[in-house]
């Protein structure tokens, strides 16, 4: 007697499998998926803070003047004076988002944005709200390609 062939087989009837669980929330949720492509058009540098000082017109930032390779000093405001002195940052290296647009924040210009990392979001009411600037390990000189 002749084998049948098997028939070609089928998509199956069954329900699909429920999607893996999504991590827990963390403090400010998730944002939307980007493209590698998009990401990769951020430029994140090492720079080194040579100056902070309060910014004269807002209670919660500081104006910082880094050096990130460039040969020209950079300002750069950022909203984290509640969380760490201004004498305390000259000196260090941090890593800052370069390539933003320059943006006007009360009346001081600000030429990117400096990276933290914090466990409650800014808007979080009550409870202590702690601040961590990311910044390279060891030493590493102004202008480094972070990737």
């Amino acid at each position: 007697m002749a084998e049948t062939p098997s028939p070609a087989p089928t998509p199956s009837t069954a329900p699909p499998t429920a999607p893996a669980a999504a991590p827990a929330a963390l403090p400010g949720g998730f944002k939307p998926v980007v493209s590698f492509e998009e990401f990769a058009k951020l430029d994140l540098r090492v720079a080194k803070v040579v100056e902070a000082v309060a910014h004269p017109s807002a209670d919660r930032l500081l104006k910082l003047k880094v050096d990130d390779g460039s040969g020209v000093p950079r300002q750069i405001c950022a909203g984290i004076r509640e969380y760490v002195k201004a004498e305390d940052l000259v000196g260090k290296s941090i890593v800052i988002a370069a390539n933003l647009a320059p943006r006007t924040i009360r009346g001081e210009e600000s030429r990117g944005m400096l990276l933290a990392a914090s466990d409650a979001p800014k808007d979080a009411g009550g409870g202590e709200r702690r601040l961590a600037l990311i910044a390279p390990e060891w030493g590493i000189a102004p202008g480094s390609v972070v990737s």
